[in-house]
């Protein structure tokens, strides 16, 4: 399986050749779509048929961040105001009742997704909610209980697999501690190994999801120096050993402004790092082959966690 270790990104609604010819000859991993490539169903419908065509693979993975509520990329298609915050205030109230209607609208829109032909959903937002947590998560977080959004979190993984839709837990070891919006500046958090462990790192622990997606966070008690992106440490010791995620790790993407770099060593950090995939967002076809050409084929590891995600996906 000869797959770069990058999630590219397009430009618009249609491909045009430049990109046709990137998806046919530079093999990425995957393409994660947004707002700015979908105008209609019949649009975006033709648009992955000309992705898997391009790229001659029909699991090719084509990844969203459909959310609900305030982050919701196919809002032209189809409308599902609801946060996961709402799930979790009405867990507190009805538990059963609480979980029975999420698994109804994972089911709706594990089906809305399949009909238009995304197989994975960067969903769930396992960030869990304190006191100062930058809006930028807000109401994306199921609670500030980090027991419910594990178990939410859980609920997700499990329904979303069943219904051949892979999903990406984030932002691993978890983004609600921090008051500053990464997309923005780079937010570092002074807290304690322990009170992290105890809060932030419980709903990514014993996960059953393939893919995870790291916080662009300085966490100054574990690695002063590093971006949790850019942290062999982070990644290694804490991500792997002590939360023990088994399954792909994606950088977030790699042109937001808490990474300080130019985009080719802001991949290269990653990778290095130990990221198995590195995520680019902007859509620049010239960025695109610049990474693409800079970036290694996915490792034997990385293989075999793809092959384990081409399994589930129809």
């Amino acid at each position: 399986m000869r797959k770069k270790a990058i999630i590219i990104s397009i430009k618009g609604p249609k491909l045009s050749s430049k990109e046709k010819l990137l998806l046919l000859k530079e093999k990425p991993w995957g393409l994660i779509l947004f707002k700015r490539n979908i105008i209609s169903l019949d649009q975006i419908k033709k648009l992955i048929n000309d992705i898997k065509n391009a790229t001659n693979d029909n699991k090719f993975p084509i990844l969203i961040d459909e959310e609900g509520s305030s982050v919701s990329r196919l809002r032209n298609i189809f409308n599902h105001n609801i946060s996961a915050n709402y799930f979790g205030k009405l867990y507190n109230l009805d538990n059963n009742v609480a979980i029975s209607l999420y698994k109804q609208y994972l089911n709706s829109l594990c089906e809305k997704l399949k009909e238009i032909g995304i197989n994975i959903n960067t969903i769930p937002v396992l960030d869990v909610l304190r006191k100062n947590t930058n809006k930028i998560i807000g109401k994306r977080s199921f609670s500030e209980n980090q027991k419910i959004v594990k178990k939410f979190g859980d609920i997700t993984i499990k329904k979303c697999h069943s219904q051949n839709i892979i999903t990406v837990i984030k932002h691993i070891p978890g983004h609600g501690c921090s008051t500053a919006d990464s997309h923005l500046t780079l937010p570092k958090v002074n807290l304690s190994v322990k009170n992290l462990e105890n809060v932030d790192f419980l709903p990514f622990k014993s996960s059953s999801a393939k893919l995870a997606m790291t916080a662009h966070i300085v966490y100054s008690k574990i690695d002063p120096k590093n971006v949790a992106t850019f942290s062999n440490k982070i990644i290694n010791k804490i991500i792997r050993k002590k939360i023990g995620f088994d399954g792909i790790i994606m950088s977030d993407d790699i042109s937001m402004k808490a990474l300080k770099y130019d985009l080719v060593s802001n991949a290269k950090k990653s990778l290095m790092a130990g990221c198995n995939l590195v995520l680019y967002c902007a859509g620049n076809i010239k960025d695109n082959f610049k990474l693409i050409k800079n970036v290694p084929y996915i490792d034997e590891f990385t293989i075999k966690k793809t092959s384990e995600i081409y399994k589930i996906l129809r």
